[in-house]
C-alpha cells in the first residue's frame, strides 16, 4: 500500500479569500477621495506631505526590520500597513509642515506606535495618533493649522467657535462644511470624501458599524443636550460632525482594530464614550479640534471596556443552548 502525505498547516484552514493585505489596500482605497481633495484644496504642499510621510513610512519599517535581525523574515511592507499608518498620519498634519517634522512623526508611529508591542495587532494605541501626539505636544506652533497656515482662503470654523462663540458659526451651513473646505488637517477636513470612504469600507464588511455609529451617536448626544441647553454659546449636532476631523475619527481612527473593544456591547458603549469626548475636549480643552486626542484617550480605556459582558470564544448563548438541548 502506498503512503499518502497529508499537508498539515495552521488554522484556518479553510477561509472567504480575503486578508490583512487586501483590507490595507482598501483601506488605501477609501482614503484616496480625501486625498485629492486635500490635494485640490492645498495644492502641491499636501502631495509632498503625503509623499514623504507615505515613503518614509515604509522605508522606517524596513529598515527597522532589517536592524533588529529579521531580515529572514517575509517583509513586514507587503501587507501595506505601514503605508496606511503613513497616509493616516499625513492626513492630521498640516500642508505646511517641513520635511523633518514629517520624517520624525512616521518614525514614532512605525516604531513607538507599532513595531515596539509587536507589529500589527499588538498596538494598544492607533500608531498614527501616537506619532501626532508626540509632534503636537514637541512642536504644538508646526502642528496646528490656524498657526502654521496664517494666510489661506479656507474658513476655520472651530476656531471661531473656540474664541468667538456660537454666533460666529451661524452662517455655515452642512454645504459649506462639506464643499467649501476647512482649514485642519490635510485629509482629516474632509467630511464628505471621508464619509464616502467609511461607507465604502462598511459595505464592503472591511469595518463594523458599531463603533463608528457609536461614536456618532456620542458626539451627536453630547452636543445636542449641550446646544440644547444653552444655544447661544454651544454649537448645533450637525455642525460639531462636520466640522473638523470627527468624520476622519469616526471612520478610521476610532475602529483601529488593535486598540479598540471588540465586544459586542464593549464597541457601541466605546464608542458613546469616544464621541462624548471629542465634544468635551472640544469645548473646554485648549485644542480647537479635540478629535485626535479625544480617541488616543478613550483607547486607554479600551481594555476596562472589554471587560463588559464578556464571552469566551465558541461558547453559545443559553437561549441556543437551550435549542439545541430540546
Amino acid at each position: 500500500m502506498k503512503d499518502t502525505l497529508y499537508t498539515v498547516s495552521s488554522p484556518p484552514s479553510w477561509h472567504n479569500g480575503r486578508s490583512f493585505r487586501g483590507m490595507m489596500w482598501e483601506t488605501l482605497l477609501a482614503l484616496a477621495p480625501a486625498a485629492l481633495m486635500a490635494v485640490y484644496f492645498y495644492g502641491l504642499d499636501a502631495a509632498r506631505v503625503i509623499g514623504l510621510s507615505c515613503s518614509a513610512a515604509v522605508a522606517t519599517e524596513y529598515l527597522a526590520q532589517r536592524f533588529t535581525g529579521q531580515a529572514d523574515r517575509p517583509p513586514f511592507i507587503n501587507d501595506a500597513n505601514a503605508l496606511v499608518i503613513g497616509l493616516l498620519f499625513a492626513f492630521l498634519l498640516p500642508a505646511t509642515a517641513p520635511w523633518w517634522l514629517v520624517l520624525i512623526g512616521v518614525a514614532l508611529c512605525i516604531v513607538l506606535g507599532k513595531l515596539i508591542f509587536g507589529g500589527v495587532g499588538g498596538n494598544p494605541l492607533h500608531p498614527a495618533l501616537v506619532g501626532w501626539a508626540a509632534c503636537t505636544i514637541s512642536w504644538p506652533a508646526r502642528m496646528t493649522p490656524d498657526l502654521a497656515v496664517l494666510q489661506t482662503p479656507l474658513a476655520s470654523p472651530l476656531f471661531e467657535l473656540k474664541y468667538y462663540g456660537a454666533a460666529a458659526i451661524a452662517a455655515y451651513t452642512p454645504q459649506d462644511l462639506c464643499l467649501n473646505g476647512q482649514l485642519g488637517g490635510l485629509g482629516a477636513a474632509q467630511p464628505l470624501a471621508l464619509a464616502i470612504g467609511g461607507l465604502y469600507l462598511i459595505l464592503r464588511g472591511r469595518l463594523r458599524p458599531c463603533i463608528p455609529l457609536g461614536v456618532l451617536v456620542g458626539v451627536f448626544l453630547t452636543s445636542g443636550c449641550m446646544h440644547f441647553v444653552a444655544p447661544q454659546e454651544f454649537a448645533p449636532p450637525l455642525f460639531q460632525i462636520l466640522a473638523g476631523s470627527t468624520v476622519f475619527a469616526i471612520f478610521f481612527l476610532a475602529p483601529e482594530h488593535a486598540s479598540s473593544p471588540s465586544g459586542r456591547w464593549a464597541m457601541p458603549l466605546w464608542g458613546l464614550f469616544a464621541g462624548a469626548l471629542i465634544v468635551i475636549i472640544r469645548t473646554y480643552g485648549v485644542y480647537t479640534d479635540g478629535a485626535p486626542f479625544a480617541i488616543l484617550l478613550a483607547e486607554l480605556t479600551t481594555p476596562l471596556f472589554d471587560r463588559i459582558r464578556p464571552r469566551a470564544f465558541g461558547k453559545r448563548s443559553s437561549q441556543k443552548q437551550g435549542a439545541a438541548h430540546a
